[in-house]
C-alpha cells in the first residue's frame, strides 16, 4: 500500500512541480507579500480535490479525464471542460517546453537544443507507455523535492528569514482559489488516466495527504524567499536564478540540472493526459501520439516561458474556479 500510495504521490508532484511551480514564477504570479493564509488555504483546498478526484477514478476504474467530468459536472458541461483541459494541457506542454529552452539558455546554450532535447526524450519515454512514465517518476521526484526543499531551508537560514506565522495582514488570501483552480484541472487530466491501476483507498489517502502537504510546505517556504527578493525578481526570467546567485557554481548548476528535470516531469504528465484521451477516438501507439503532439506544439515555444505564464495562468486559473467549487462539493450534492 505505502509503495503504491508514493508512486501516486510522486505523479502529482510530477504534474505539480514543473516550470512554473519550480522556478518560481508561478507561485510568485499568485502569492508574493501576505499570502501565509493563502498558501495554508491552497493545502487544504488541494488534499480534499486529490482525495475526491483519486476516490472517484478507483471506484469507476477510470482510464481518462473525461469519465471524472461527466460524474463531477455532467455531460453537457463535461464537453466544454474537455476541450478546456484538452487545450489547457497543450498549453502547458508548450510552457514546459518553453522552459526547457530557457534552461538551456540560463547555461548559454541554444534555447532550441533545451527544446528538442525535451521532445526525443519525452517521446522515447512514451515507447514504454504508462509503466515508463510512473517509473521515471518515482526516481526523479524525490531528488527534485530533496534538492528544491534543502535550497530554500539552507537559503532561510543563511539569510535568517522569519517565518511569517501571524494570520494578520493577509489580504491575498482569495490566490488561494485561483492557484487551486488552475492547477486542479492537469491534476484530473492526470488521476483520470490510472483510475484502473489504483489497488486501495489506503493508496488515495497516502497520495492526497502526502502531496498536500509537501507542496503546502515547500510553497510557504519558497513564497518567504522570493519575497525578500521581490525587488530584484523582475531581472529573473526564472525567479529562482535569483536565490542560485547566493550560492556557488556547483549548486547552480545542480539545481538548473533538476529544474529541467521538473520540467520533463510535468512536460510528460501533461502528454500522457493528452495521449490517453486522445487514444479513446484514435488507435496508434502512445509514443507515435506524443511524437505528432510535441511536433504541432514548436512553433507556440517562440512566446517564451514567463510570457505565457503572465498570460495563460491566471486565465486558466479563473476558469476553472466552477470546476474546483464543483470537485470539493461532489461529495456533499451525491449524498442529496
Amino acid at each position: 500500500m505505502w509503495k503504491a500510495g508514493l508512486k501516486w504521490l510522486f505523479l502529482i508532484l510530477g504534474v505539480m512541480i514543473g516550470a512554473g511551480y519550480a522556478s518560481g514564477r508561478e507561485l510568485w504570479q499568485f502569492f508574493g507579500h501576505e499570502s501565509g493564509l493563502a498558501i495554508l488555504l491552497f493545502t487544504i483546498l488541494f488534499t480534499c480535490s486529490i482525495l475526491i478526484v483519486m476516490k472517484l477514478s478507483y471506484q469507476h476504474q477510470t482510464t481518462n479525464y473525461f469519465t471524472i467530468l461527466e460524474l463531477i459536472l455532467g455531460k453537457p458541461v463535461a464537453r466544454f471542460y474537455d476541450v478546456l483541459i484538452f487545450f489547457y494541457l497543450l498549453s502547458t506542454t508548450v510552457i514546459m517546453i518553453a522552459g526547457s529552452g530557457a534552461t538551456f539558455e540560463a547555461f548559454q546554450l541554444s534555447k532550441w537544443l533545451g527544446i528538442l532535447f525535451l521532445v526525443i526524450l519525452t517521446v522515447l519515454l512514451f515507447v514504454k507507455g504508462l509503466s515508463g512514465v510512473l517509473q521515471f517518476n518515482v526516481f526523479v521526484m524525490p531528488l527534485l523535492m530533496l534538492g528544491l526543499l534543502s535550497l530554500l531551508v539552507f537559503f532561510s537560514l543563511d539569510q535568517q528569514l522569519s517565518l511569517p506565522l501571524s494570520l494578520d495582514q493577509q489580504s491575498n488570501w482569495t490566490a488561494a482559489f485561483t492557484f487551486t483552480a488552475l492547477n486542479i484541472l492537469s491534476v484530473i487530466a492526470v488521476l483520470g488516466a490510472i483510475g484502473d491501476q489504483i489497488q486501495s483507498n489506503g493508496e488515495i489517502w497516502i497520495a492526497s495527504v502526502g502531496s498536500g502537504l509537501i507542496l503546502g510546505v515547500t510553497s510557504f517556504l519558497y513564497n518567504n524567499s522570493l519575497i525578500q527578493l521581490s525587488d530584484i525578481i523582475v531581472l529573473y526570467e526564472i525567479p529562482l536564478f535569483a536565490i542560485l546567485k547566493h550560492y556557488p557554481p556547483y549548486t547552480y548548476i545542480i539545481m538548473s540540472i533538476l529544474l529541467w528535470f521538473a520540467i520533463f516531469t510535468t512536460a510528460i504528465s501533461g502528454v500522457l493526459a493528452l495521449v490517453t484521451r486522445l487514444k479513446s477516438i484514435f488507435q496508434p501507439r502512445m509514443w507515435v501520439l506524443a511524437l505528432l503532439i510535441l511536433v504541432g506544439l514548436l512553433p507556440l515555444t517562440n512566446f517564451g516561458f514567463s510570457t505565457l505564464i503572465a498570460f495563460l495562468y491566471p486565465l486558466y486559473g479563473i476558469v476553472n474556479l466552477y470546476l474546483l467549487c464543483a470537485v470539493l462539493l461532489f461529495p456533499f450534492y451525491k449524498k442529496i
